[in-house]
């Protein structure tokens, strides 16, 4: 006979099941999907009508203001709807974020983004596809590969090539140097001596090879695999801060003489301060003749492939081995949404693992389809869908003309900054980046012999500092900072199209007023 349970313990009982119906209710399903769309339209209503009010790109508050609101927050008392929650997140969230597609937002590498791409957004947090394996993906994964047949297309790869999608650029480096690894050791293997030597003692032997201006992932991505950051040998850059192809050859005889091995030549094509792209033709040549893998870092410049009138730039890349693109730059994709892609699609089998469970061996090439064979992340959203819908409501030229647009301004604004006198450009524009800093002319008009304009190296950078910081705390526009040859500088990083000459003098003239305000208290 079973026994009916205790009174409290029945009453315990009546409050789980009423606790598992209210969150049953909110499983997105064909019962609730009434539900879905109410909530989901609350908040699309919220993000629209902030968006529609923003007129600065940021509010200014620091993080003292704003971390006690966030603290005071209970986490284990619900709120009582989604209004309430949408409504405390305005406070905590929308009020206060930064804006990217405002028009005075000049600091980093984030673009605004188009539309179809946050419908695709919409659509696959909603599925929650996994791109793992074909059970968990089917029609994402063959649009996923669709994808990357198209990107390597353009990149001029040639009909074997193959690729995988990535959370970013950071990620798709460190799988294309996994893979040159790889790669490398197995060739080292191939010498008897070394066959039976294990994977710490031959990592000892390789260098990669990237230029000083290359992105820090390039040395994290050592690191992790064993190399460590003194795996990396730096080569000098010309003054437009390319790769020099003849201190990279200087640097592969000085390698090969010490008896080491070279893994990777990393090219950049577009660096993150000045946009700069390696010579991608004469590098690719200096890998053949030294054994070379020859990884492109195109995570910026990569966008080139759709542009309309400076595709130009990346001639060479199809020589590469590997190639890191990240859509949410200069495809104007919300992150996350980034590739990493190789020339020969066998390479990919350097980062292969099969598990019984997920993707047994007995299903490798065959109709399964499974895309954790070729990546290094397992589960992973359909990031691809976003890319895809852009492509096919906008088209690659309207990607292109965006991009166009950001490139053209970068110019123009590289042309005022070098005709003015209280402003020193480190470079000419490139790509969409502009690096400069505040000098005005000393009060007696005469230059110091440093060239800071009878400013001592020190004050230079703390005006410019001071600068950065000021604007930030305003609200008014964000600029991001970098430095070059030890010193502090100022930084345009421009992705919107709708973005002005215009705006951009306005930022110049923030930074002027707040610089010469610093001077006149400093000399006070």
């Amino acid at each position: 006979m079973t026994l009916l349970p205790q009174t409290e313990e029945r009453a315990d009982f009546g409050s789980r099941i009423e606790l598992a119906l209210g969150a049953s209710n909110q499983l997105f399903n064909a019962r609730n999907s009434p539900r879905y769309v109410a909530d989901v339209l609350q908040a699309v209503n919220l993000v629209a009508t902030k968006v529609s009010r923003v007129d600065r790109p940021f509010t200014g508050i620091a993080p003292a203001q704003l971390a006690p609101l966030v603290e005071a927050v209970d986490l284990e008392a619900p709120l009582a709807d989604t209004a309430a929650a949408l409504e405390e997140l305005e406070t905590l969230y929308l009020r206060d974020a930064v804006y990217f597609h405002d028009s005075q937002y000049a600091a980093h590498l984030n673009c605004p983004v188009v539309i179809p791409a946050l419908v695709g957004e919409a659509v696959l947090s909603a599925v929650n596809s996994s791109l793992d394996t074909w059970d968990q993906s089917a029609g994402a994964t063959l649009m996923e590969r669709r994808l990357i047949d198209w990107t390597a297309g353009r990149l001029g790869l040639g009909p074997a090539a193959d690729g995988v999608f990535t959370s970013g650029g950071t990620q798709s480096n460190l799988q294309a140097l996994l893979i040159a690894r790889n790669h490398a050791v197995s060739r080292l293997r191939q010498d008897q001596a070394l066959a039976a030597e294990r994977l710490p003692g031959l990592l000892d032997r390789l260098r990669i090879f990237a230029s000083a201006a290359s992105h820090f992932s390039i040395e994290k991505s050592a690191s992790l695999l064993g190399l460590g950051y003194d795996g990396v040998i730096q080569v000098p850059c010309d003054a437009h801060q390319r790769m020099d192809p003849a201190a990279l050859r200087e640097a592969l005889a000085a390698s090969r003489a010490r008896g080491e091995f070279p893994l990777a030549i990393v090219a950049t094509a577009g660096t993150t301060d000045f946009g700069s792209i390696d010579p991608l033709a004469a590098l690719s040549t200096l890998a053949e003749e030294f054994g070379a893998w020859l990884h492109v870092d195109a995570a910026y410049g990569g966008g080139l492939i759709t542009s309309l009138r400076h595709r130009h730039l990346l001639d060479g890349i199809g020589a590469a081995d590997s190639v890191t693109v990240d859509y949410h730059k200069t495809f104007f994709q919300p992150v996350s949404s980034s590739a990493v892609l190789v020339r020969d699609g066998a390479m990919l089998g350097h980062v292969a693992y099969y598990a019984d469970y997920l993707n047994p061996q007995s299903t490798a090439g065959s109709v399964s389809l499974n895309q954790v064979d070729k990546s290094i992340q397992t589960t992973r959203r359909f990031d691809a869908l976003k890319l895809w819908l852009t492509l096919r409501i906008m088209g690659p030229d309207g990607i292109g003309a965006l991009l166009d647009e950001s490139i053209d301004l970068a110019r123009q604004a590289g042309e005022l900054l070098a005709r003015d006198p209280d402003f020193e450009l480190a470079a000419p524009a490139q790509l969409s980046t502009l690096v400069f800093r505040y000098l005005p002319q000393a009060p007696d008009g005469l230059d110091s012999l440093d060239g800071t304009r009878g400013l001592d190296g020190e004050t230079a950078d703390t005006l410019n500092l001071h600068i950065r910081q000021a604007i930030f705390a305003s609200g008014k526009a964000v600029i991001a900072g970098t430095k070059v040859d030890g010193r502090h500088y100022l930084k345009f990083t421009l992705l919107n199209a709708e973005t002005t000459l215009e705006d951009l003098q306005e930022i110049l003239a923030l930074v002027r007023s707040i610089g010469a305000g610093y001077l006149a208290g400093e000399r006070a």
